[in-house]
């Protein structure tokens, strides 16, 4: 059985991949061995935004009073909760279902592997193992969660992100380990309905990836809300022969033990690159990733590796436009596409923090563009002096703005906040049309709303505050 393009995975990079070769012209299959749409829209993105926005609402009749309403006698169904995350999980599975039948992609159910002839294999669920073949192969067979040596993930006392989505029951108390987005998420959620957290986190500080600014901001609303963190520490060992878990934690002034009902480690993911048929083909890996030039292309003529298994962000929006990029290179050289495709600007990727309150990124750190040799003239605006915020009564965090002195390039934008996840393309789009400081401040920014806060932050790195 030929196709013309077969992707192994069916993710935010798979998918997408899938669709636009669909898109020009081609024959094209995906493989799958569980649901459609990946661990992002299954077990990642998707659910967990709506574990967060559960929060969120739960919060609200927290402090309903604090809005003129009056709410008693609520309590957080956590069977619910989880019921409710599945089901939006559920339904964009069946959307990305929809999109196959759309464009004609053909989904084979197994796991694929490559061969020594270039050839795809799947072996279903019965074991039957039937082979394909395919001009271009697309990798996109994402990433897990990382595991440590001393801290085994068994799924029911030491978890990973999976399965923090669907417990059982909820928890009374639970230590997080590590702190990136993942990690203060899920911290996020669980103290919101009642559980006592923990974050223990290696680094000196949390969100060790964000701005310095970010990271001090976050961990005192953190603590504010009852979250204990614990920096320049690290779990030593657990152990789970009793009730509960027992984590010893390595800190600064010595060794502390730390009691909880589970143990999420939330310490990064593990590319999936083990038995899907590199080594049969000897494609070239390092570091635990899949090597490929600009457009994808592995050491081995016609396939390709796009997504977590390839060096840059682990991203579901990066897997994504990296599968456009590959599907459209292969494309114009073979003459289905009239132009080479640009190579993905990996400096001006946005990542964003779906805790409360958001965090939203682009671009270099203050530290990160004075340590590059620029003169920088940066900006923070409150949110305590928005107008929308203040309305919404969300006056947590601030906008953070970095430009180079010279010549008024936007070096960076770091933001913590209400909704900031929304208002960060403003920045990633005008560094990509290489705005500077004046074009900020000569185009008007609605009144009220919380991106006015990006304005006002260009105002005050300037030197021309109006608002504070």
């Amino acid at each position: 059985m030929a196709y013309d393009v077969i992707v192994v995975g069916s993710g935010p990079g798979g998918y997408v991949a899938a669709i636009r070769a669909s898109q020009l012209g081609y024959k094209t299959a995906i493989v799958e061995k569980e649901n459609l749409g990946g661990i992002c829209l299954n077990w990642g993105c998707i659910p967990t935004k709506a574990l967060l926005k559960s929060a969120s609402v739960y919060e609200n009749f927290t402090h309903a009073a604090d809005y003129g309403i009056i709410a008693t006698d609520f309590k957080a169904d956590f069977g619910a909760v989880i019921k409710r995350s599945r089901g939006v999980a559920d339904k964009m599975s069946k959307g990305i279902q929809f999109l196959m039948r759309k464009n004609k992609i053909d989904v084979l159910t197994g796991m694929g592997k490559l061969n020594a002839k270039k050839e795809v294999e799947v072996t279903g669920a019965d074991g039957k193992v039937t082979t394909y073949q395919a001009r271009h192969t697309i990798l996109a067979t994402g990433a897990r969660s990382r595991q440590l040596p001393n801290l085994p993930i068994d799924g029911q006392k030491v978890i990973g992100y999976r399965e923090a989505m669907a417990l059982p029951q909820q928890p009374k108390t639970m230590i997080v380990v590590g702190s990136g987005a993942i990690g203060v998420e899920f911290a996020y959620f669980y103290n919101s309905i009642g559980t006592k957290v923990t974050v223990v986190e290696f680094l000196p500080r949390i969100v060790p990836v964000e701005d310095e600014d970010i990271s001090k901001e976050l961990e005192k609303s953190f603590k504010k809300k009852g979250i204990t963190v614990m920096t320049n520490s690290s779990v030593e060992k657990v152990d789970i022969s009793g009730n509960g878990v027992k984590a010893t934690v390595k800190t600064a002034t010595g060794d502390v033990v730390l009691e909880a009902d589970v143990v999420l480690s939330a310490v990064g993911v593990s590319a999936n690159i083990e038995n899907i048929g590199l080594e049969a083909l000897n494609v070239k890996t390092d570091k635990g990733r899949v090597v490929v030039d600009k457009y994808y292309k592995t050491n081995v003529d016609g396939i390709y590796a796009i997504g977590d298994i390839v060096p840059g962000q682990a991203l579901a929006h990066v897997a994504s436009k990296e599968a456009i990029i590959c599907v459209e290179a292969f494309a114009n050289k073979d003459g289905k596409y009239h132009h080479v495709p640009e190579a993905l600007d990996y400096g001006n990727v946005p990542g964003c923090t779906y805790c409360s309150p958001e965090i939203a990124s682009v671009g270099l750190t203050e530290k990160q563009a004075r340590e590059a040799g620029y003169e920088v003239k940066v900006g923070k605006f409150p949110f305590s002096a928005s107008g929308k915020a203040t309305a919404a009564g969300a006056q947590e965090g601030f906008v953070k703005v970095v430009f180079d002195a010279k010549y008024g390039e936007w070096l960076g934008t770091h933001m913590i906040g209400y909704n900031v996840t929304e208002t960060i393309a403003e920045t990633v789009v005008a560094r990509k049309l290489e705005t500077t400081w004046q074009e900020v401040l000569d185009s008007i920014h609605p009144h009220p709303t919380m991106s006015e806060g990006i304005k006002d932050a260009v105002e005050v790195a300037l030197g021309e505050a109006i608002h504070l």
